[in-house]
């Protein structure tokens, strides 16, 4: 596996390298050695933030984590990788799909943790969606305490969600056809 390490606001010291050469290398045993990782990481306020971006067919494999110590989010963020690794093992053995030459034969045949990262779907609801306004959508969101609200779009009359975004901001996704 190749690694791609980028740094903003912030030194890339050949510790940091290292530190994040060495745990993405534990990731090496599920990978090709063409298969590339983009690692990007960064310095906010006193926030340290790594970012992993793994492209594999059809999907991408990625992790943000972000704590007061780099090292810190560099260990997170490999276990987190690590967890969606295996999750997306169990939909290409679920779904008897080929890899593409992407994972080596040994990760997607092992069937070792299929049950523990089954996804489930353990409640289903039921509801109407009335037309309402984007705006009136995050109110009624904030009314609800939720991070998010489907709705139908009085301007669009398109099924819409609105949803909460950091620094007490909205977004609103649309469907595009």
């Amino acid at each position: 596996m190749r690694i791609t390490i980028t740094g903003r606001n912030i030194e890339l010291t050949d510790g940091l390298k290292n530190a994040v050469e060495e745990k993405l290398s534990k990731l090496e045993k599920y990978f090709n050695d063409d298969q590339i990782a983009n690692v990007t990481l960064s310095v906010e306020k006193e926030r340290q933030k790594i970012e992993v971006t793994i492209p594999v067919k059809g999907s991408i494999i990625r992790s943000e984590q972000v704590s007061n110590d780099m090292y810190v989010s560099i260990d997170l963020v490999e276990e987190v990788i690590e967890r969606q690794l295996k999750k997306y093992r169990h939909k290409l053995i679920a779904r008897h799909q080929e890899s593409g030459g992407i994972f080596r034969d040994d990760f997607v045949d092992s069937s070792a943790d299929e049950d523990e990262d089954e996804i489930r779907i353990i409640r289903s609801k039921r509801f109407g969606i009335k037309p309402m306004y984007p705006e009136d959508a995050c109110v009624q969101m904030e009314l609800l305490g939720h991070d998010f609200f489907v709705f139908r779009n009085a301007q669009t009359d398109e099924v819409n969600v609105v949803y909460k975004r950091r620094g007490n901001t909205f977004g609103l996704i649309e469907p595009e056809f």
